[in-house]
Formats: C-alpha cells, sequence, structure tokens
C-alpha cells in the first residue's frame, strides 16, 4: 500500500490532513475504521488526509466526534478558513486544543487562554483602529479565542505553566475597569490546581531567556511542539534540536522568575495600585 509522505507545511490542506492522520493513528485506526464510525468513505477520508479535497464542518464534527479529539480539528478548520488569522496559528491552535501541558511565555499581553472577553475585545478594537484588521476579522477572532479556551473547562484539563512578563500586568489595556477584571480573572485561574502563573519581574531585565512570545506543547505521547509569532507570521516548530533550545531556556525561565506565591501577591499588587 503506498502511503503519501504528509509535509504540514507546504499547505492549510496538507497541515489538517497531517493532523487528521496522526489523530487517526494514535487510536490504531485504519481509514476504513473511521469511515465506518463517521459515516464518510474510505476513500474521501484518504482525499482529505492527503490534502486532495477540501472538506466540510459537518466532516470534521464528524470526525471529532468519532476520534474523540474534541473540538480539535475543527477548530483548526475553522482558523484555516479564516482570513484574520496568522498564517500557522489554526494549526497551532488545533495542537493546543489536544495538548496534555501547555508552557506559555508572553512578554506583552495576558495570554489568551486567560484573556477576558472585554480584554480581548479592546485588543481587536485596537487592530481594527490601526487598519491592520477588519471589524469582522476583529469579532472572529474574539469568538475563535472563546472556543479555544473551552480546554480550560474540561474534567481533565492540560497542566498550564504561563510565565508573564510583569509588564504584561502594569499594561492597562481596555483601560482600569477592564484591566481590573482581567487582573481579578488571573487571579481566580491561579487557583485552579492544573494552572501555574509565575511573573518575570522587570528586575530580570536582560537575563530574561525570550525576546517574544513562546509556546510549547506537549502531547500524551510525550513528542513537543513549539509556537512562535512575528508580527504577521505564526510558525509552528518541530525540529527537536530547537524544540529542545527552547525548553532548555524554559526551564531556566521558570527557575528565575518569581514563586507562584510570590507572583500572585504581585498580581493582586497591581490590581489594587488600579
Amino acid at each position: 500500500m503506498n502511503r503519501k509522505e504528509l509535509d504540514p507545511t507546504a499547505s492549510p490542506r496538507e497541515s489538517f490532513g497531517a493532523l487528521l492522520r496522526s489523530s487517526r493513528e494514535a487510536l490504531g485506526w485504519t481509514q476504513q475504521d473511521l469511515a465506518a464510525a463517521s459515516g464518510y468513505s474510505d476513500s474521501y477520508i484518504s482525499a482529505v488526509e492527503t490534502g486532495r479535497k477540501s472538506t466540510s464542518r459537518d466532516f470534521v464534527r464528524a470526525v471529532d466526534k468519532a476520534l474523540g479529539t474534541g473540538q480539535t480539528l475543527e477548530l483548526m478548520w475553522v482558523g484555516m478558513r479564516r482570513k484574520g488569522f496568522l498564517e500557522g496559528f489554526p494549526e497551532h491552535a488545533a495542537q493546543e486544543a489536544r495538548a496534555a501541558k501547555i508552557r506559555i511565555f508572553e512578554p506583552n499581553l495576558i495570554p489568551g487562554l486567560f484573556q477576558t472577553k472585554a480584554y480581548a475585545s479592546a485588543i481587536e478594537a485596537a487592530a481594527v483602529q490601526r487598519g491592520s484588521s477588519t471589524q469582522d476579522q476583529a469579532e472572529e477572532r474574539v469568538r475563535f479565542l472563546a472556543t479555544r479556551q473551552r480546554l480550560l473547562r474540561r474534567a481533565e484539563p492540560p497542566v498550564i505553566h504561563a510565565v508573564i512578563d510583569e509588564s504584561a500586568i502594569r499594561r492597562p489595556v481596555g483601560g482600569v475597569a477592564t484591566m481590573r477584571a482581567q487582573l481579578e480573572h488571573l487571579t481566580e485561574m491561579a487557583t485552579r490546581p492544573h494552572v501555574i502563573f509565575q511573573i518575570a519581574p522587570f528586575s530580570l531585565a536582560e537575563h530574561a531567556p525570550f525576546r517574544s512570545f513562546v509556546t510549547l506543547l506537549t502531547s500524551a505521547d510525550r513528542s513537543v511542539v513549539g509556537y512562535t509569532e512575528t508580527a504577521d507570521h505564526g510558525f509552528v516548530v518541530r525540529e527537536d534540536r530547537t524544540v529542545r533550545t527552547w525548553e532548555k531556556a524554559y526551564d531556566r525561565l521558570q527557575v528565575e522568575a518569581l514563586t507562584r506565591a510570590a507572583s500572585l501577591e504581585l498580581i493582586r499588587k497591581a490590581r489594587e495600585e488600579l
């Protein structure tokens, strides 16, 4: 049997197909098994997996249900069809939805998974005012963020470790009321057993190992992929050497950032000062 090797970086279709294939094979299923469980033919599934055919929301919902992947595939499918997302971000969002462990470093803003709707809306409204986004794109991104955040409410959510630069909790995005509510939400999230927040204080200065947003996603099989962004592009990073370098840097960051208790105290202090 000929098996087409997929290049997830070649196109959005191949990226989606690679995720579908890996989700299926993680269960030890054949295309015929998935066909029987989803109600679609194995030839159709093959065409989608190899990037030869685009597909529909009905299909991605059917295979998400059959494979038990929650909304992983639907998240990626939605992101692929929206022009308002950075290239690479829909794939990252889909991998995030199936991750067992998520490590985040955020140098400028509250991480998206922990943003309130008002905070996220303020960020998107500013993008519209700058002319870098349309109103429809802004609203779509806020809705998509709410969908991503559902992973926090699962019966068995992923472990999330977020190191946030102090500037992110000091910057009054959306004004005082919005920021106070955002910091209150952050303190509430910090009480959850699967969430760990640390603040990288200003005093860390040039010793902070990252200069931009970085995420490391660990799957149930312990494989790790990275993600980062520039102003106009998102990058899913699979190259083992790069990922291992990021992991070592993140380990150092965890040690040098404030403790969990000290970080929570600083977040509360920042809220009170507003």
